[in-house]
């Protein structure tokens, strides 16, 4: 469980006025000080995330943030850092003191109502003041059904606000992330065969395979499929070697032309990135998103959005290689932006489309508030793995095993 991503956690972030106790909370529910607490407001400065095992929820990544109020003379960069989390929590906790409930609470409120995240309110330091039922009765006529009262610093009955706080969170679990959509398991049959085309390139990490990778071969094992990982060149060779036809056949995006080239016909094929933006946003969005690629003009704006930061190498994919297809295919010269990690942009309406990544380092949520911020400003959005397929001339084939993103797609062009 320590090593499960970030991406594959359920992420609770803790949000609140400076001094309400949000750190003091974290440290209890972690039974360790996991994060610095002192009677001096603001001393939270930056989102600390601790990553934690909370059975029977399983692993989890709280944030911990600055807080909302923040008045000090970096408090306008602290609550933007701040407002930035709300974008990637599945679970907003909002933490306030007895009876104090104005400003800051309902803005928190509000960012989750317009990003539909479940909220759960911590009333902390009950050894100063215990909450009035007219207030209780505010917070639920609200809407939150699920409230709290705590002491952070009585550890002594940890147990107790710890069985409480777990409970809340079970109650409010987002249904996509106890049952998140499909990666490959829907593909391949019981005791099927899919086919891994992994490229060992300069950018493949030394000894080991890079999380898509991983994640689509646990996902078939636990579907009982058997898989093969071959690299690009001896993908041919095998697929003749073979007694048996294989259920789906999935390579990287860079190398989606010879995996074409090379599947017969009546083999369903795809790329990892697709398979991914179905996991973790919307494929049907991003697939109709290729369609504003023919439309791009001589210098548009382009954002290419890669969740991982990295040093990129000579022939990176989203730096360098999709910039290069790019104009080969429309021969025209683009204004091509690149954000990485949680660099994001702050308005959308310069560009023309978004290109995304596989978004293997992001979760759900955060992918979808991404597409969604976009699709606000009106910018369509794709992804790697189908924007390389689409200036290839093969999109169509390799989301054959989609069929609501092939007709998506299709009808939009």
């Amino acid at each position: 469980m320590e090593k499960t991503p970030k991406s594959m956690r359920l992420q609770i972030a803790l949000f609140g006025r400076t001094n309400v106790g949000k750190s003091s909370f974290l440290n209890l529910i972690a039974g360790q000080e996991s994060a610095i607490t002192s009677p001096v407001a603001g001393t939270t400065t930056d989102v600390v995330e601790k990553s934690m095992e909370l059975l029977p929820l399983g692993p989890v990544l709280f944030h911990d943030t600055a807080g909302i109020d923040d008045t000090s003379e970096l408090g306008e960069r602290r609550i933007k850092k701040t407002e930035k989390v709300f974008g990637r929590a599945d679970i907003i906790v909002i933490i306030c003191e007895a009876n104090a409930w104005g400003e800051p609470e309902a803005r928190i409120m509000a960012e989750a109502e317009n990003r539909s995240t479940p909220i759960v309110v911590v009333i902390n330091k009950i050894d100063l003041k215990q909450p009035d039922e007219a207030f209780i009765a505010l917070i639920q006529h609200r809407g939150v059904a699920d409230i709290i009262t705590v002491d952070s610093t009585d550890s002594g009955r940890r147990d107790e606000f710890l069985a409480l706080f777990k409970q809340a969170l079970i109650n409010n679990c987002p249904e996509d992330f106890v049952k998140p959509p499909p990666l490959v398991g829907d593909l391949v049959k019981p005791g099927g065969l899919a086919i891994l085309i992994v490229p060992i390139d300069l950018q493949a990490p030394k000894g080991r395979l890079i999380l898509p990778q991983v994640q689509t071969i646990r996902d078939a094992l636990d579907s009982d499929a058997s898989i093969l990982v071959v690299k690009e060149r001896e993908y041919a060779y095998m697929l003749q070697q073979l007694k048996i036809k294989p259920d789906i056949v999935i390579c990287d995006s860079q190398v989606v032309m010879k995996m074409i080239a090379d599947t017969p016909p009546d083999i369903p094929c795809t790329t990892f990135s697709i398979l991914f933006s179905r996991l973790k946003g919307d494929i049907i969005e991003m697939a109709r998103g290729t369609a504003a690629i023919d439309k791009l003009q001589d210098g548009d704006k382009i954002l290419i959005a890669e969740a991982c930061s990295h040093h990129a190498s000579c022939d990176d994919i989203g730096r360098v290689k999709i910039p290069r297809w790019l104009r080969q295919y429309l021969g025209t010269e683009l204004d091509i932006e690149v954000f990485a990690g949680r660099d994001y942009p702050d308005s959308m309406q310069e560009f023309k489309l978004v290109i995304h990544c596989g978004s293997c380092m992001l979760n759900r949520r955060e992918t979808l508030s991404r597409i969604q911020f976009a699709k606000q400003a009106g910018v369509p959005v794709t992804n790697y793995g189908m924007c390389i397929s689409y200036v290839q001339g093969v999109l169509d084939r390799v989301l054959a095993p989609f069929p609501a993103a092939l007709d998506a797609a299709q009808s939009e062009r």
